[in-house]
């Protein structure tokens, strides 16, 4: 029992001193006074470690303290910017005007290209005058002409016809002299090829861009000769958007783009292997959009004897029509070929109503004489020749021209 109140005793001493202790410590933090945290800054120079903070007692900025640019500035060097940037781009439309190629008048091409045209064409024209021109004009000697002619594609009913014309007019008025007998030839070579025929380039409508479309068997210098007429049309002060409806080939696309970029044309151009017809409606409708003088439409090169083909180029005719009617439909003949240029324009024509004949190749043959058997055969005009690789060797076609070129001058 002893122990027992020994035991309290010392737990209630102990209980009695920890309270002493407690009040000690509250009474001393009360009569201690608080100081304040020392800023840096403002109480001593920072140091590495210091916050960075601005003290609560230094007076804050108001809206009215900050400078704030004037609307008007900006807006200034805006409007500068702007005007430097208009300022570049006419300098380099300006540039781009400078370096496009000015072609050669269209007028009077034919003319010019006459020297070639006749070296050409001697087995015709200056083989014909040889022939006619001889003392005894026998049967041995009709044959001849009759061969050359023949052999000059002039084709096999007109050749009957211009040797029954001569051997009658040979036998009435007796010509003989050089220069008769040229006149003669030359007459009766203007009746058979035709000088009555519009051969007009309908190239301008009123109110539209007129619309232009190519077509020609492979290698007959399609591709090349859209973008000769776009530098025809342009040397006429005209305005050209070309159409690279040939979306089998890509080489076909920038080849007529480049074309195009020499004369400042535009061109509309689509995906290898895509549809035709819809970069042609696409070109028609650009036509329109920057208000273009003409749009020349390059197709792709098809045999004629493809049946599928020809209906997919009668299709892009169609669709093109959407947009405003087909004012020309050219086909492109390869002169060299002879009378298979003659069954490639009959089926062409049934395909899509021909308009317009274009011979490319005439200086590089004999064979003069297609241009009248493809006009006697379809009744449709040759409005353009092709005479050289450069690129303003395509003339509008003049008759008399031509066969002045094929006879030579008269006075050598």
């Amino acid at each position: 029992m002893e122990y027992v109140l020994i035991i309290i005793a010392i737990v209630v001493f102990g209980l009695v001193a920890s309270a002493g202790l407690v009040l000690g410590t509250r009474r001393r933090h009360r009569d201690t006074p608080t100081r304040a945290r020392p800023h840096p800054g403002v109480d001593y120079r920072p140091g590495v470690g210091d916050d960075a903070e601005i003290p609560r007692d230094t007076p804050r900025r108001t809206v009215e303290t900050v400078d704030i640019p004037e609307p008007a500035v900006e807006a200034d060097a805006a409007v500068e910017a702007d005007a430097a940037a208009e300022d570049e781009l006419y300098e380099l439309e300006l540039e781009r005007e400078a370096r496009l190629e000015v072609p050669a008048p269209a007028a009077g091409r034919l003319v010019r290209l006459r020297e070639r045209l006749a070296r050409s064409q001697n087995s015709l024209g200056r083989g014909l005058l040889l022939l006619l021109s001889r003392d005894n004009l026998d049967d041995d000697a009709w044959d001849d002409i009759e061969t050359t002619l023949l052999v000059a594609d002039v084709g096999v009913v007109p050749t009957q016809e211009l040797v029954a014309s001569l051997r009658m007019r040979v036998k009435v008025l007796g010509a003989r002299r050089p220069e008769d007998v040229r006149a003669l030839l030359r007459d009766e070579l203007l009746a058979q090829i035709g000088t009555s025929m519009d051969r007009t380039l309908h190239a301008t409508a009123d109110g539209r861009p007129a619309n232009i479309l190519v077509v020609g068997v492979n290698g007959t210098g399609k591709t090349t000769t859209c973008g000769k007429i776009a530098r025809l049309l342009v040397a006429d002060d005209r305005t050209v958007v070309l159409g690279a409806a040939d979306t089998f080939r890509a080489a076909a696309a920038d080849q007529l783009e480049t074309w195009g970029s020499r004369v400042g044309a535009q061109t509309v151009r689509g995906g290898e292997g895509g549809d035709p017809a819809s970069v042609a409606f696409e070109a028609a409708r650009r036509g329109i959009g920057v208000g273009a003088d003409t749009v020349v439409v390059d197709t792709a090169g098809r045999l004629h004897t493809k049946a599928g083909l020809m209906d997919e180029l009668a299709k892009i005719k169609r669709v093109v029509t959407k947009i405003g009617p087909v004012d020309e439909v050219l086909l492109v003949l390869d002169a060299t070929t002879g009378q298979n240029a003659v069954e490639q324009a009959r089926v062409f024509t049934r395909a899509v109503d021909i308009t317009g004949i274009v011979l490319t190749k005439l200086d590089g043959t004999a064979k003069g004489g297609i241009v009248i058997a493809v006009q006697r055969e379809l009744g449709v005009p040759v409005k353009l020749v092709g005479l050289g690789e450069g690129p303003d060797d395509l003339a509008p076609f003049d008759p008399e021209a031509f066969v002045d070129a094929l006879l030579g001058d008269p006075a050598t």
